[in-house]
Formats: C-alpha cells, sequence, structure tokens
C-alpha cells in the first residue's frame, strides 16, 4: 500500500509518474522546494528514506549508499542530491535485471554533471514538477482543454467574473501547495522566509561555494524587476546599478543565474522560430521567469494596493501566471511552451504553446478584457507574417465572463479561470 499522505490533492504530473514508473527502473522529480515532490512522490511509494531531514540516514548513505536502497518498492529517497553516490548507486541496481519501478528520487537541486559517473540514461527517467496550477488548486473550472483548443472544439459559455483582488490573489499567493487555503498576506510571508533560505544556506550550500548574499539579493531584485520581459544579462548588470547602488560584474551574474537555475527558481521560455521569410529577423532570446510569480511580488514587496498602483507591472506578473499554468498542461500533454519576438518590426507574441504532433497556437495574455482588441490586431498581425499558420489562435484574460470564439476573426477568448491541460 502506498504511503499516500492524509488530505493529498492530486497533481497533473501523478499520471506521468504512474505510467513511467511502469517504463524506466526509476524516475527523478526535480522542482522547486515546497512545490509538492515529497508529498506527491509519497502518493507512489510503499517505503521511503529522508536524506535532508532526517539526519541519520544522510549519515548511513555517506558511509554506505547500498543502505539507503533498501526498502519496499517503489522506494523513495528524498532529496537524493545531498549524497550524489545514491544516483549512481540507484543506477547500478537499475542495471541488475529489467524490472521496472524500483525507486523514485526526488531533488530541490540540480548536480553537476560531473558529479555523476552516469547520466542515468534509459534506466532514471527525469521528470519536472513545477507549483500548481489553477486547475490543480481548483481555482480553474477546466471548462476549456488546451488539447481541444487545437481541435478548435470550444463552447460558448458565460463564466463568472473575477474582481482584480481576486486575480491579484492568485498572483501574490502562488501555486505552493502550503499558500492554497491561506490569505495573500500570510502566503508572502512564506514566500520571504523561502527566499531567505536561498540567500542564507542553500546558494552556499549547492556546490559549497560561499557567494554574497547581498549581490545575490540585489540579482534576485533586478529578476523581479523584470519579470516576463527579455532582459540581457547586461540590462540586469544595469538595473541593478542603477537600483541597488553597487557593482556586480558579467562573470558573477553568470554564476549566480547558473545557481538560481539550479535551484529551480528561474527558468527561461525559449523563443519560437517559425517557417517565416526572414528567418534571420527572429528573436532567440529566452523570456525569463520565476518558476512561481508569488516569488517576484515577495521580492518587491508587493500587496494588492501595490499592484493596482502599477498595473503595468500587473500585467507582467499576470502574464507569469498564465505561462507557469500554460507550461504545465503543456507538458502534461507531452508539448512544450515558447515565445515570439520579431527583432524587426517588435512583433511579439506572449505564449507559443507547441503540442507532440509539432502543431502550434498562438497565445495573447490580458489582464482584463478591455486588452481584447489590441491583442486580435496583434494576433492576426502574427497570422499574416508566419508561413506555417498556428492551429488555432487565442487571447486569456484575467477578468472575463465569457468562453467564445470570435466570429470575424475565429480567435478563442477566455479567462486563465476555465482553463485545463
Amino acid at each position: 500500500m502506498a504511503l499516500t499522505k492524509e488530505k493529498y490533492k492530486e497533481r497533473l504530473i501523478d499520471k506521468k509518474i504512474t505510467e513511467y514508473l511502469n517504463i524506466f527502473g526509476a524516475l527523478s522529480i526535480d522542482g522547486p522546494k515546497w512545490c509538492g515532490k515529497t508529498w506527491t512522490s509519497l502518493n507512489h511509494a510503499n517505503s521511503v528514506k529522508y536524506i535532508e531531514d532526517n539526519e541519520n540516514d544522510k549519515k548511513i548513505a555517506e558511509l554506505d549508499v547500498s543502505e539507503i536502497l533498501k526498502g519496499d518498492t517503489p522506494h523513495l529517497i528524498d532529496e537524493w542530491q545531498l549524497v550524489p553516490s545514491i544516483w549512481d548507486a540507484v543506477r547500478r541496481e537499475c542495471d541488475k535485471d529489467d524490472s521496472t519501478g524500483k525507486y523514485i528520487l526526488t531533488g530541490s537541486a540540480t548536480q553537476k554533471s560531473n558529479m555523476l559517473k552516469h547520466s542515468g540514461a534509459g534506466r532514471i527517467c527525469k521528470i519536472r514538477m513545477h507549483t500548481m496550477s489553477l486547475f490543480e488548486s481548483g481555482n480553474s473550472s477546466g471548462d476549456v482543454s488546451l488539447s481541444e483548443l487545437f481541435n478548435n472544439n470550444i463552447k460558448n459559455k458565460i463564466v463568472n467574473k473575477l474582481s482584480l483582488e481576486e486575480v491579484a490573489n492568485f498572483v501574490l499567493k502562488g501555486g505552493f501547495p502550503k499558500n492554497i487555503n491561506i490569505d495573500s498576506k500570510s502566503a508572502q510571508i512564506i514566500i520571504k522566509s523561502y527566499i531567505a533560505d536561498v540567500l542564507n544556506k542553500d546558494i552556499h550550500d549547492i556546490d559549497g561555494k560561499k557567494r554574497d548574499v547581498k549581490k545575490m539579493e540585489m540579482l534576485l531584485k533586478s529578476l523581479a524587476r523584470n519579470e516576463s520581459t527579455l532582459a540581457s544579462n547586461e540590462t540586469l548588470i544595469k538595473d541593478i546599478i542603477e537600483n541597488e547602488y553597487d557593482s556586480i560584474n558579467k562573470d558573477t551574474v553568470g554564476d549566480y543565474l547558473n545557481v538560481l537555475n539550479r535551484l529551480f527558481l528561474i527558468e527561461e521560455q525559449e523563443a519560437f522560430n517559425p517557417n517565416i521569410r526572414s528567418r534571420e529577423n527572429v528573436g532567440k532570446s529566452s523570456k525569463r521567469h520565476f518558476t512561481d510569480p508569488s516569488f517576484a511580488c515577495a521580492l518587491m514587496n508587493l500587496n494588492y494596493a501595490k499592484l493596482l498602483n502599477d498595473l503595468n507591472l500587473f500585467g507582467l506578473l499576470f502574464e507569469a501566471l498564465v505561462e507557469r499554468d500554460l507550461r504545465v498542461y503543456s507538458e502534461y500533454n507531452n508539448g512544450e511552451l515558447r515565445h515570439f519576438r520579431n527583432n524587426v518590426t517588435g512583433l511579439e507574441i506572449d505564449a507559443i504553446v507547441i503540442n507532440e504532433d509539432g502543431e502550434y497556437g498562438a497565445i495573447e495574455i490580458k489582464l482584463g478584457d478591455n486588452g481584447i482588441e489590441e491583442a486580435k490586431k496583434n494576433l492576426l498581425k502574427y497570422y499574416n507574417f508566419a508561413d506555417k499558420k498556428p492551429k488555432f489562435m487565442a487571447i486569456i484574460c484575467g477578468i472575463c465572463d465569457k468562453i467564445y470564439k470570435d466570429e470575424e476573426t475565429g480567435i478563442f477568448v477566455l479567462p486563465i479561470t476555465a482553463l485545463k491541460p
């Protein structure tokens, strides 16, 4: 009987874990701390060892790694990266026979490749876990399926219209399971504590290298101010100097960004390159996000009143929320999330979702329904620009009271609280 934790809330990744445990000898589930990796893994495991929370288990693993592998399968080893030799030991166990579903490994930080003797390819399947989407937290009705958008199979429907404050709460609270059922002020206190732990412990522990806490904090604040943008490393340096009255060099920024990536605090939304006439004009820069919009809110000390006073920033943070959900839903459907920009005309599309067949949809994101007409014009410009046409075009809003297909353009319009995979 699996070690399902009491009151466990099902996650979209559960389906993939079940499927892959029947294919691979072991799974490695990576993602930011507190996103629910352990809780979800317990739902599939029959025994467990806690490397981070149980100092004795960690010491045993360091002395004799074979002992830590003992347990009923699937056997969960939580935060394995704290003892890197666990990875190669699990790989060796998977090599002994063709049986599947032996181990589940969870990790909140990636190891450098030179720390591991073998990649684990073919034996250990890596899965990325994110914070909870609105559908997973119960805040989306799921009236519109992302996969059905590709089939143009959407029915018009009147839905409840959110208030600005409700949308703000989604951004401020984020998708960490512990924050779902509390108020946004309390959630932000928890996120600030998370960031403090990262600055005071995680950025040093990841590879034993001491880093300047103040400079890392400056970088995090700059990333927050540039959330959902194409800000380059040079832009971040300039922003830090202008806003923090201190200096930071390019090598330091590169090292610190690498650490934040390895800790799953930030992730990149890669550029999309469709079949177009002027391929050299297509932007190649990734759009950088925090793995959860609540991080940016905490770093800028935001609340609802402050978001109301800066609707442009509010819009960027809402975009980050939507793109987090689109990433979760796309990956569930074995697809991916990208963005588009033309360097000459400046034409941008907020989100490009690609399905497993290689078809894609173009999506614009607007905080309110007052931005719908502008978004339609932008999508039509893109449609005329691209040789390979999108399978669908859509506008996702925060504040919107209906789901519908625009008769004139064929563009779908829907609130984010209606979407599911």
